[in-house]
């Protein structure tokens, strides 16, 4: 390799965080895909829970990795600490889905609930924007459509969870359950407003670089 050769690999830009971006935002749709099918049918937390736990450990896997390539890449395509906040908003995701997964297996949740399916299916449709919201991270006005719809995902999950909690307290429940499913309702919620999260991360990214 001559020395100019050198000199432009030194001084390119390291792109394959774009693609470690992706595989983060894939890993937020499998676990969302996964946690809504574990509010179908909770009775399968068994089963379901380790699946979500994987895709988190995986997810875990990608940040470190990015928080290395952070280190020695010589020219980033981002500003670094934006690399950074991104990968750390969309692995909030993952682990605040596992979270939720955790809380369904842990109180012996075995029957679904109204609010639950709903709210995850909010979850789901929210990563198939951030997925594609990452790969238009540099197209501000793409960008910004995607934002949009996240933002309306993220109304529809505050109505969704503002009436699951409400019809907790509607009947004469045992109080042990109320406290179940508020906490679920909670995890689901703070899950979705994360979303809404990676979306403002996002959109500051795509008008730096617009």
């Amino acid at each position: 390799m001559t020395s100019a050769l050198r000199f432009v690999k030194l001084f390119s830009r390291d792109e394959t965080f774009f693609d470690h971006f992706r595989q983060l935002a894939v890993h937020i749709g499998q676990a969302a895909a996964l946690l809504r099918t574990l509010f179908e049918n909770p009775a399968n937390s068994a089963q379901l829970t380790p699946q979500i736990k994987k895709v988190e450990t995986d997810g875990d896997a990608i940040v470190q990795l990015i928080n290395q390539r952070i280190d020695t890449s010589f020219v980033t395509p981002l500003d670094r600490e934006d690399i950074h906040l991104l990968s750390k908003r969309l692995d909030n995701v993952i682990d605040l889905i596992n979270g939720t997964s955790r809380r369904v297996a842990m109180f012996r949740i075995v029957a679904p609930r109204d609010g639950g399916v709903q709210m995850a299916d909010v979850l789901v449709r929210a990563s198939k924007e951030i997925l594609a919201a990452v790969g238009d991270v540099t197209k501000r006005q793409r960008m910004m459509e995607h934002g949009k719809i996240i933002k309306q995902l993220e109304e529809e999950g505050d109505v969704l969870y503002a009436q699951a909690v409400g019809a907790l307290f509607e009947r004469d429940e045992p109080a042990i359950e109320v406290l179940k499913w508020k906490e679920i309702f909670d995890s689901l919620e703070e899950a979705i407003d994360e979303c809404e999260d990676v979306s403002n991360v996002l959109e500051s990214i795509a008008l730096k670089n617009s």
